[in-house]
């Protein structure tokens, strides 16, 4: 089934542009609703947002499907995604709802859904709303008797502080630690803050003055120019770079150096192994994490399970399979003894209590490995099946070849944009970029023809 509405992460658009404009938004209340209304029981469902401008429209169109439709709303106002999938379980909500559009500019923004269990919905469920929201909704609305309530909670944010601060082990503390931390003026902007100075760390904030459009503008896990440079300017032991809902984290180490998803995932899963609570053997992380962690996880007799890109298979492949630590490069850590979706501040915690217990700096434990020459290049398409060409099979097939002994490639079309992602990476850089760059000229010249 081709999906209209549904990408890899709910629904996402440039705000009051289709499929992100306040009917939508509605719809997909009454329908979510319709299907998630089960039982005799009071339904409820709880809404968090990030800090869009556009937030207050989508909640307000939500809430209205939602009502209509016989469910009780709890508004949680700004708060982490994870946050919400938290909460969702924690009120036995029937269904949880983020508004954010995660780490992509403030005109965007999108609509990420989770079922009672704080799980984001199966591909089944979404098929299910995609058919509901193309059909007459009005035969799904309620009774008058039976239209739901809404009502702010904003005072819920502190059960995600203190579930936060639990996942730090009780013989740890952030005591004598100075902190820089770039909350991209997003939805962790009042909780992230609190949590790291409740467990005793001297913190220093940024990017914690949203004003509606300056969400991940230069700042945040995906522009962490900005922390690095509060990082020498206070002398900091460590900074931590969310994305604009938090489900994603960056570490700036004492030098100023970044810290990717692939590192931290290794410095967790040898802390982990090495206090027997790793689970699965190793991690589950895509196809787009480096080789050198890989090699890392191998030498210390772990494994890695790769997935295709996004979290939503990582966390798949980690529920089927019984692992308890998985991610992405870019920094989405999932740590299924804490939650159920990627966490950039539990995972920050995770990586302080190592520091912390070893007594070494952050550069110390977060270079776990040294990454092998990685080249990413995208190819704009227009139309076609450039994937299928004969040439471009042949291409791959050797390229793969070539590197089957020192390296890897990776070749998918991009979930979201019209466009082919490259991705090679092996031990020798000009032969990454050599083949790289031929399979582009292969890939554009078959495109042309298609």
């Amino acid at each position: 089934m081709t999906r209209r509405y549904f990408g890899t992460d709910g629904i996402r658009g440039q705000s009051n542009l289709f499929p992100m404009t306040p009917d939508l938004a509605m719809r997909v209340g009454i329908a979510v609703g319709t299907i998630f209304r089960r039982g005799h029981h009071r339904h409820r469902v709880v809404i968090g947002k990030d800090t869009r401008l556009s937030g207050y429209m989508l909640e307000n169109a939500l809430v209205a499907g939602f009502t209509a439709a016989g469910l009780d709303v709890f508004l949680l106002g700004p708060i982490p995604t994870p946050a919400v999938a938290m909460l969702t379980r924690s009120l036995r909500a029937d269904i949880g709802v983020m508004i954010s559009a995660s780490h992509n500019p403030f005109a965007d923004n999108g609509i990420k859904l989770f079922g009672p269990d704080g799980y984001k919905l199966s591909d089944e469920i979404e098929a299910q709303i995609e058919a509901l929201l193309d059909q007459d909704l009005y035969a799904q609305l309620a009774k008058a008797e039976d239209i739901g309530r809404a009502k702010r909670v904003d005072g819920d944010i502190y059960r995600y502080i203190e579930f936060v601060k639990r996942t730090l082990p009780r013989d740890v503390t952030l005591n004598g630690l100075r902190i820089a931390i770039d909350c991209a003026n997003g939805a962790a902007y009042k909780v992230a803050p609190a949590a790291l100075w409740e467990l005793g760390a001297e913190v220093v904030t940024i990017g914690n003055t949203p004003n509606g459009t300056n969400i991940n503008l230069e700042c945040g896990s995906t522009h962490p120019s900005a922390l690095q440079k509060k990082v020498h300017e206070i002398r900091a032991d460590i900074g931590i770079a969310l994305d604009g809902d938090a489900d994603r984290v960056i570490i700036i180490d004492e030098n100023g150096a970044i810290v990717d998803g692939d590192q931290l995932m290794a410095v967790i899963a040898e802390s982990w192994a090495n206090e027997g609570t790793l689970k699965g053997g190793g991690i589950v992380a895509t196809v787009m994490s480096n080789l050198g962690l890989e090699r890392f996880l191998g030498d210390k007799g772990m494994s890695l399970a790769r997935t295709k890109v996004g979290d939503r298979y990582v966390v798949e492949h980690m529920r089927q399979n019984n692992f308890n630590v998985g991610g992405e490069q870019s920094g989405h850590i999932v740590l299924s003894d804490f939650g159920t979706t990627g966490d950039g501040l539990v995972a920050a915690l995770q990586v302080l209590s190592a520091v912390k217990r070893t007594g070494k700096t952050v550069s110390e434990i977060c270079h776990r490995f040294d990454p092998v020459p990685q080249l990413l290049r995208n190819v704009r398409i227009s139309g076609g099946k450039p994937l299928e060409d004969t040439k471009v099979l042949q291409a791959i097939a050797d390229a793969e070849s070539e590197l089957s002994r020192n390296g890897r490639l990776v070749i998918r079309p991009s979930g979201t944009e019209p466009l082919i992602r490259v991705m090679a990476e092996g031990d020798d850089r000009s032969q990454i970029e050599r083949i790289v760059n031929d399979l582009i000229g292969v890939i554009s010249q078959a495109k042309v023809a298609a």
